[in-house]
């Protein structure tokens, strides 16, 4: 069945566009009402990032969920992550994350958690949908049942020991000079007070969130400031996050982005030695770098891939007992800890690997060669049908594997909210990467011009 408002992670749009304040209430109403089972009395914990429209929308949610019975409990600003372990620990019968994630501030979005803390499955996803559209009067609890609503305070100093309990006890950070970059959003408080509990120099920027600067020109999707800052403050490593802060790219001593792929080799190969791996391997996407599967294959472990999305990562994880997953955006999931992906418990264990290893940043987390890459969006016209199943596109496709010869990969898929083909290959003859990704690029665009 196709869906009208969920995409692969919540529901997210323009704000005051696709994201209303009448929409937030409907979205309220609806997963209150899928949610309320049994007679006990339901509470729901919301957060939200930095972004201005957060205002409205919580508001508007708390509407929604107290008119059908619900309390809620608001948290303010806090990490994805964050939501996810406090719906647990409060048992709470759902969870909301107001946020758009790394998108910028005039897109927002909601993200929901059942009590479990994992997001919602397809069936919950859309039993909501239907709600949302449908005739809900009848359905709205009587007034002396309706919901209370109330601000939670303490929750910053709850996810910073939750936090800080996914390293040893005896491990300090005393002697590292961190540079951290929370892109203005929902860890500028949590990240840079936990840090220096764990006795680091902190040096912090985006943290001074005005509603309208979340995610501009800091933060993981765009790292150079952080870089400079690196090399200015003779800093030891620089941790990078995104709006929610459940994604971390790094930058070593000299300045050099460490993306995700890089990050999960040193887990995975830290985790091997302790032998915390639950399973001899880890879950990626499809977009993760070849150099990684081959670099894991020579320690003994596997490489698990799934579709694009962190969402589809955890599936897998869940699926077959993997521990460990993640994609090179640096959404890193490690299931021990947390429900969904968390970039600052990520950035810790790494930061206990630089500790144990008293190694630069630049020598512990370059673990493997990335193979050459090359990614090429073709834009169709919406009504010619798909043109990557169409016969000439497969042959070029089909003709492309054969040249590459088990020597790289090719990546076709269309993106999920644009009228575009990422077509996408690597391998180790660079040249020749470049060659068949122009070749079924052009393939493309023939056929959809002459559809």
């Amino acid at each position: 069945m196709s869906r009208k408002y969920f995409g692969t992670d919540g529901i997210r749009g323009r704000a005051n566009g696709v994201i209303t304040a009448d929409l937030a209430l409907r979205v309220g109403q609806a997963t209150g009402l899928v949610f309320r089972r049994g007679e006990h009395r339901h509470r729901v914990v919301i957060g939200k990032d930095t972004r201005l429209s957060g205002y409205m929308i919580e508001t508007a949610m708390v509407a929604g969920f107290t008119s059908v019975g619900f309390d809620v409990l608001l948290l303010g600003p806090m990490p994805t992550p964050a939501v996810a372990m406090l719906t647990r620990s409060m048992r709470a019968d759902l969870g909301v994350m107001i946020s758009a994630s790394h998108n910028p501030f005039d897109d927002n979005g909601i993200k929901l958690f059942g009590p479990d803390g994992y997001k919602l499955s397809d069936d919950d996803e859309l039993g909501i949908e239907q709600m949302i559209d449908a005739d809900l009067s009848k359905k709205l609890a009587k007034s002396a049942a309706l919901g209370r609503a109330k601000r939670i305070e303490g929750v910053h100093d709850r996810y910073i020991e939750f936090a800080k309990r996914t390293l040893p006890r005896q491990l300090s950070l005393e002697g590292l000079r961190v540079v951290v970059d929370c892109a203005n959003g929902a860890a500028y408080r949590v990240v840079p007070e936990a840090l220096w509990e764990l006795g680091a120099e902190v040096i912090s920027f985006g943290v001074d969130p005005d509603g309208l600067n979340i995610n501009h020109e800091c933060g993981s999707t765009s790292p150079q400031a952080l870089r400079a800052k690196v090399r200015e403050m003779r800093a030891d490593v620089g941790i990078a996050l995104d709006g929610d802060a459940d994604r971390v790219v790094m930058v070593d001593e000299q300045g050099h982005l460490i993306d995700g792929d890089q990050l999960l080799a040193v887990i995975a190969e830290s985790w091997l030695e302790d032998g915390r791996l639950s399973k001899p391997g880890i879950v990626a996407t499809v977009m993760t770098n070849l150099g990684l599967e081959r670099h894991l294959a020579g320690l003994g472990l596997s490489l698990v891939r799934t579709a694009v999305g962190d969402r589809y990562v955890l599936e897998q994880m869940r699926e077959q007992g993997y521990n460990v997953g993640g994609e090179p955006s640096g959404h890193i999931i490690l299931s021990d800890y947390a429900t969904t992906g968390d970039g600052f418990v990520a950035a810790l264990q790494v930061l206990a690997v630089l500790k144990k290893l008293d190694q630069p940043m630049s020598k512990v987390c370059r673990r493997f060669e990335p193979l050459p890459q090359v990614t090429k969006n073709v834009r169709y016209k919406n009504g010619t049908g798909k043109p990557t199943q169409h016969a000439k596109v497969l042959s070029v496709i089909a003709e492309a594997e054969q040249r590459l010869n088990g020597h790289g990969r090719l990546i076709v898929r269309p993106s999920g909210t644009e009228p575009v083909i990422r077509v996408t290959g690597e391998g180790d003859d660079p040249d020749l990467i470049e060659e068949v990704v122009d070749d079924i690029a052009a393939a493309i665009t023939e056929v959809s011009t002459a559809g």
